[in-house]
C-alpha cells in the first residue's frame, strides 16, 4: 500500500493522462506523453491576438533591397512558422523566422498587404 488512501473507499488508482487507462495498463510511449505534455504546454502559454501588439517596419539591406520586419510577437506565445506561412501565401514572397530575436522577416516591402493580414487574425499593429 503506496499510496495515501490504497485500501479505502477514497482510492484512485493512477491513470494514464493520454489514454484514460490505468497506468499499469497503459501502452503510451514515453514519446506520445512527451509530444502530449508539450502540446498542452504550448497551449497553456499560447496568448490571444487580440492581447498582442505587432510592431511592423520596413529594413532597408545591402544592394537597395528591402524586408519588411515583424516584432513583438513572442515565439512562446505564438505559432511563428504557422504565421510566416500565412503571410508568405499572402504576400507572395520568401520569409524567415528569427526565433531568438523573436522576429519574423519578409523579403520585400510588404507593409500594406501585412497590416491586412495581421488585422484578419486579430492582431494590434503599430
Amino acid at each position: 500500500m503506496t499510496r495515501l488512501f490504497a485500501g479505502t473507499p477514497f482510492d484512485i488508482p493512477p491513470t494514464c493522462d493520454l489514454c484514460g487507462k490505468l497506468e499499469s495498463e497503459c501502452v503510451c510511449t514515453d514519446e506520445e506523453k512527451a509530444d502530449a505534455e508539450s502540446a498542452r504546454q504550448r497551449a497553456a502559454d499560447a496568448i490571444e491576438p487580440a492581447k498582442q501588439t505587432a510592431h511592423i517596419r520596413v529594413e532597408k539591406r545591402k544592394g537597395g533591397r528591402k524586408a519588411t520586419v515583424i516584432d513583438g510577437l513572442t515565439a512562446k506565445a505564438n505559432d511563428l512558422p504557422g504565421l510566416l506561412t500565412t503571410l508568405q501565401a499572402a504576400c507572395g514572397a520568401g520569409g524567415t523566422v528569427k526565433p531568438k530575436e523573436d522576429q519574423i522577416e519578409l523579403q520585400g516591402d510588404h507593409t500594406e498587404s501585412v497590416r491586412n493580414v495581421l488585422s484578419k487574425i486579430g492582431y494590434r499593429m503599430k
